[in-house]
């Protein structure tokens, strides 16, 4: 009865912390601690089995209350990333009794933070899913780290704590690691503390406006596409004046807004992702349109293009432009990341535009290719990241935006057509924000700081996760070494907890308390 509560509490509690708009920053710290403890009693299958089918319903959760759809492609996809969440709390239990305190000590956070790291490697969710850190969204000096350690540092704090709590809860000789770890915890965040006070950057600033279409023109232009039952191929087939006239008034629309903001002192303007619409051949018209607007207004202008083409099988693409005040294309970018079993455009090649500026050095990249870490360590000033979400997602895909800037030591400005617009600095402070269906429009002005940092991170990249899949190998290594042939791992009681129980040749039962 007991394990089962530990099990049903700590499910309850990771699934507000998922990733998705319940998350409670509190209960990312809690529920490790409960599995972990369910994880190392009872017998091995079901605490597999437990641990599995958490993991499991946190991720159908998370799709769920995202609003992500299902079937059994989703389904499989979760059962495959509950698995490898559930890997950190197999090798604590198989390893821990085998080591040392200290290095046992080491194992779930070490686990976590590498398993965290090979999700963004092998499937293709990258930041959306399975990373703690976007559970501490507004955290700021706890935040701080991941400008050293990525995004899997949060990781490795939050397991690092479970691992030392199971460890107060079933040892004697628990108060020096204990001690030692809370002193980890404290000095992070009295780091991140002075990060934050004493390396500010906002000593000059650009005003930069996010705009998008009026609610109505929007929804006008998605009744009319809405009639073709063949999607993208039949709007790219469709006779023009059917299309066209709907296409062209959110493109007015958003060329008036930009005038708009240019004249009220914005010298840069973002449009969102898939502003403007454009049958193929209409493209051109509509980009020179945007050109002669960014001339006529003096302004940098960042568009949105959602190109219809016949031709398959992505039928059109999605792709951003940079026009300068000549009214000068800086750069075209395709969107390196489409939303697996949603977007069929064929993906760019994940090459980041970087172009310097009076106003800095600007970077782009589309929505969801802010998920992947590797892809955002940039040597910009401002990254401009246009999107498309919606109601149920848009705020939490925000805020896991936030992560990159204090990763890569940039501002960002993320322009969401139907989600929440947010500027956030290189400190990851927010700046502006703009819910959307809140406010009935997406326009969005902020002060951005025009010069950015160089992190840490920015110059190791994921040298931290692969030094956790590092120790992981060694731990494992040093685990089998120590134990002898006659060896056995009984099941653990209450009173060690699982922690270094093991037989003597004798038959006798020897307990080795971790921790000094």
């Amino acid at each position: 009865m007991k394990r089962t509560l530990l099990l049903v509490s700590g499910t309850a509690l990771m699934l507000l912390a998922v990733g998705g708009r319940w998350d409670v920053a509190l209960a990312a710290w809690i529920f490790p601690v409960l599995l972990l403890r369910f994880s190392r009693t009872g017998r091995a299958w079901s605490a597999v089995a437990g641990i599995w089918a958490a993991n499991v319903a946190a991720a159908l959760f998370w799709t769920w209350e995202s609003a992500l759809g299902g079937g059994p492609v989703v389904i499989a996809g979760t059962v495959a990333i509950g698995a490898l969440r559930t890997v950190p709390y197999l090798l604590d239990r198989w390893l821990v009794r085998g080591l040392p305190g200290w290095a046992g000590l080491l194992v779930f956070p070490a686990g976590v933070a590498a398993s965290e790291f090979l999700l963004t490697l092998v499937t293709p969710f990258g930041t959306a899913f399975g990373v703690l850190a976007v559970t501490q969204y507004g955290e700021l000096p706890l935040l701080q780290i991941t400008a050293v350690t990525g995004s899997y540092g949060i990781g490795f704090l939050i397991a690092l704590a479970a691992s030392a709590a199971n460890l107060a809860w079933t040892a004697r000789r628990a108060v020096r690691p204990v001690a030692v770890v809370a002193g980890v915890m404290l000095a992070v965040v009295g780091l991140g503390g002075v990060r934050l006070a004493f390396f500010s950057s906002a000593q000059h600033t650009v005003r930069i406006a996010g705009v998008g279409p009026r609610p109505e023109l929007r929804e006008a232009q998605r009744a009319v596409l809405g009639h073709f039952p063949d999607g993208r191929r039949g709007i790219a087939a469709a006779p023009a004046s059917t299309v066209r006239p709907a296409m062209r008034a959110v493109q007015d629309d958003l060329l008036a807004s930009t005038h708009r903001e240019a004249a009220a002192g914005a010298k840069i303007v973002i449009w969102p992702e898939n502003a403007v619409s454009a049958q193929e051949a209409d493209e051109q018209a509509a980009i020179d349109a945007a050109r002669a607007e960014a001339r006529r207004d003096g302004v940098y202008l960042e568009i949105g293009v959602n190109v219809y083409s016949t031709t398959g099988p992505a039928f059109g693409k999605d792709e951003t432009l940079l026009i300068d005040p000549k009214g000068t294309v800086l750069w075209t970018y395709q969107k390196a990341h489409p939303i697996p079993g949603s977007e069929t455009f064929k993906p760019g090649d994940g090459r980041v535009p970087v172009v310097s500026t009076p106003y800095g050095r600007l970077a782009n990249v589309i929505c969801y290719d802010a998920d992947f870490p590797a892809m955002m360590r940039i040597r910009a000033d401002i990254v401009l990241v246009p999107s498309h979400d919606w109601r149920e997602y848009g705020d939490a895909h925000t805020r896991k935006a936030s992560l990159r800037a204090i990763e890569g030591g940039y501002a960002l400005f993320r322009q969401d057509g139907q989600g929440l617009t947010s500027a956030f600095d290189r400190q990851g402070r927010v700046l502006a924000t703009t819910d959307t269906f809140a406010a009935g429009e997406e326009t969005t002005v902020a002060y951005v700081p025009t010069r950015g940092g160089t992190t840490v991170y920015d110059v190791i990249g994921d040298t931290f996760a692969w030094l956790c899949v590092a120790a992981l190998a060694v731990l494992t290594g040093y685990a089998l070494m120590r134990r002898r042939p006659g060896d056995v791992v009984p099941v653990p009681s209450s009173g060690t907890g699982g922690l270094g129980a093991r037989r003597s040749e004798s038959g006798a039962a020897e307990v080795s308390r971790p921790g000094g």
